[in-house]
C-alpha cells in the first residue's frame, strides 16, 4: 500500500535565483516554505556579484529575510577574478561557487570556462540566459583559476549550452545587450561564421557536451557540475565521466517536454525542455537513485509582464513548493522512494557541505493531500529603485498538487 505520509530531512537546492530588491523580499522567505533549508545562490544580479565583499553583503540581506536557511554564496566570474580572490572567497567561508558567463567558440578552437570558489563555481555560455551579458569569451586564460580550484577542492558549475546560431535569438536572450559590429557580422567580436554550427535551443546542450568532456580531461581532479540537464545525451555523458562529475536536475524538467513550453511562456526556460525520451532519461536516472544526480531547481522568477510578452524571459518559478512538486512528480513515475536521496542527500555529499550551526537535523513531513497551486505570488513596488508592484506566476499555477507539507 502506498505511503500517505512521509518524513525526510529538509531539502537542499543547489541552484536557485533569489533576485534583488522587492522581488528578493518576496522570494527569499518562500525558500523554507518549499521545504528547503540550504540554498546555493546564483550571482547573476545587476550588477553581478564579482567579489567576496559583494557576496557577503548579499548574504547578509538574504539571512535577514530567512535566518532559518543556509545560503551558499557564489561569485560571477569576470576578467577581474584572480586566483588570490578565489582563495580569499574560500577563506571567507561563504562562497559556494563562481558563476562564469562565457561565449563558447567551436571546439575546433578549444577554450574552457574557468570558475572557482568554495563548494562550487558556475559557468554560463554568454547570451544563453538571463543577465549573462557580463560574461567572457575564452576559457583558457582562466586555467590558473581552475588550477587553484582543483587545489582547493572547489567545484566548477557549468551552464551547458552553446549559444544559438541566430544572432537575433542571442540578442533577445541578453535582453538587447549584445554588442554587434556596425555591419552586423559579429557578436562581441566573434564572427557569426564561427557561431554557425547548426545550433538551436533544442540541441544547444548536446553541442556543449564535448566541452564538458574536454574540461574533465584537462582537470580530472576538479569537481564539475553540469547544471540543469535536459537531455539523454547529457545524462549519458555525466555517467560516463566518473565520480568527479555530477549533474543537477530541476523540478520542471522532470515534468515538461517541448510541447509544454511551445506557446506557454511560463514553461519557457533555458535550457528548454526537450523530447519525451529526454524526459524519460532524467526520470530514469532519478528512479535509479544515481548519487551524482541531484536537485538544483534553477527556480528563476520574473514578473508576469516579462513572461507574457513577445520575447518572454527564460525562467520557471518553483521555490515556494519545491518538495510538494517533487513528491507529486516522482510519485507519478514510481520513484517517491528516491525523493530523499535526490533532494536532501546527494548534493550535500558531492559538494561536501554542511548547514550552519542549528540548521542540521531538521525534517519536513509531507502528506498525500491535494491542493491548488496559487495563481500568482505578488511583490510590492520598490520606490528606491523605481520598480512597480507585480506578480510572479508559479509552475503549475492553478493546478492540483498531490502532496502538501504539513510539518517542518
Amino acid at each position: 500500500m502506498p505511503a500517505n505520509e512521509i518524513t525526510l530531512p529538509t531539502a537542499s537546492d543547489f541552484h536557485i535565483h533569489l533576485r534583488q530588491d522587492a522581488m528578493m523580499r518576496m522570494v527569499v522567505p518562500r525558500v523554507a516554505e518549499g521545504g528547503v533549508s540550504l540554498a546555493y545562490v546564483m550571482p547573476n544580479l545587476r550588477p553581478p556579484i564579482t567579489s567576496t565583499e559583494q557576496a557577503l553583503t548579499y548574504k547578509a540581506h538574504l539571512e535577514k529575510l530567512a535566518p532559518n536557511v543556509t545560503f551558499l554564496m557564489t561569485l560571477f566570474l569576470s576578467p577581474d577574478l584572480t586566483p588570490d580572490e578565489v582563495r580569499r572567497a574560500k577563506q571567507a567561508g561563504i562562497v559556494g561557487g563562481i558563476i562564469f558567463m562565457a561565449t563558447l567558440r567551436p571546439l575546433a578552437r578549444p577554450h574552457h570556462v574557468p570558475l572557482s570558489p568554495f563548494p562550487g563555481v558556475k559557468s554560463y555560455p554568454r547570451g544563453v540566459t538571463t543577465n549573462s551579458d557580463s560574461g567572457i569569451e575564452s576559457y583558457e586564460i582562466y586555467y590558473p583559476v581552475f588550477k587553484v580550484m582543483e587545489e582547493e577542492g572547489l567545484v566548477l558549475n557549468l551552464h551547458g549550452e552553446i549559444p544559438s546560431d541566430d544572432e537575433k535569438v542571442c540578442k533577445s536572450n541578453l535582453h538587447e545587450t549584445w554588442q554587434t559590429s556596425p555591419n552586423c557580422d559579429s557578436i562581441s567580436g566573434i564572427p557569426f561564421s564561427l557561431l554557425h554550427q547548426d545550433v538551436c535551443f533544442m540541441n544547444a546542450e548536446e553541442k556543449f557536451l564535448p566541452h564538458l568532456a574536454q574540461l574533465h580531461a584537462d582537470f580530472p581532479k576538479l569537481k564539475i557540475v553540469l547544471e540543469h540537464a535536459t537531455s539523454k545525451a547529457a545524462v549519458d555523458m555525466v555517467k560516463s565521466l566518473g565520480d568527479t562529475v555530477a549533474c543537477t536536475i530541476t523540478v520542471h524538467h522532470l515534468e515538461l517536454i517541448v510541447d509544454d513550453w511551445a506557446g506557454q511562456a511560463h514553461h519557457f526556460c533555458k535550457p528548454v525542455a526537450k523530447y519525451p525520451h529526454d524526459r524519460k532519461a532524467l526520470r530514469d536516472v532519478v528512479a535509479e537513485g544515481h548519487s551524482r544526480f541531484f536537485l538544483g531547481t534553477d527556480s528563476a522568477p520574473h514578473p508576469h509582464t516579462a513572461k507574457e510578452t513577445a520575447h518572454a524571459h527564460a525562467g520557471v518559478f518553483t521555490t515556494p513548493l519545491v518538495l510538494p512538486y517533487l513528491a507529486t512528480i516522482l510519485d507519478s513515475f514510481g520513484a517517491l522512494d528516491r525523493l530523499q536521496g535526490f533532494a536532501c542527500e546527494f548534493g550535500k555529499r558531492f559538494y561536501g557541505v554542511v548547514e550552519k550551526d542549528g540548521h542540521g537535523g531538521r525534517t519536513v513531513t509531507l502528506k498525500r493531500t491535494s491542493f491548488a497551486v496559487p495563481q500568482t505570488y505578488n511583490f510590492e513596488a520598490d520606490v528606491v529603485v523605481g520598480t512597480e508592484a507585480g506578480g510572479v506566476v508559479p509552475f503549475w499555477a492553478g493546478k492540483e498538487v498531490g502532496w502538501r507539507i504539513v510539518k517542518g
